[in-house]
């Protein structure tokens, strides 16, 4: 299945796009999802204890079980305005 990662502020700056495609198996995880992401971005890795996840208009935690297609939101703990 593919999911979409869309990254904001400075994990934006570090990956240098808005957002990637990922393809996972069907009953991946946010965990897996980031596991991908790390791969391709291994910057990012050091931000992993940080970062904030989610899925529409909720923050999930990285057991939650991803959708074909679904947008998840990567972000840093504070968004400013």
């Amino acid at each position: 299945m593919k999911v979409r990662a869309q990254f904001y502020a400075q994990l934006r700056d570090l990956v240098g796009s808005r957002e990637i495609d990922v393809d996972l198996p069907e009953g991946a995880t946010v965990r897996d999802l980031l596991e991908q992401v790390y791969a391709q971005q291994p910057k990012l890795r050091l931000h992993d204890k940080s970062i904030m996840i989610g899925a529409g208009v909720e923050f999930v935690d990285r057991n939650y079980r991803l959708k074909p297609g679904e947008e998840i939101s990567v972000m840093p703990p504070v968004q400013g305005g």
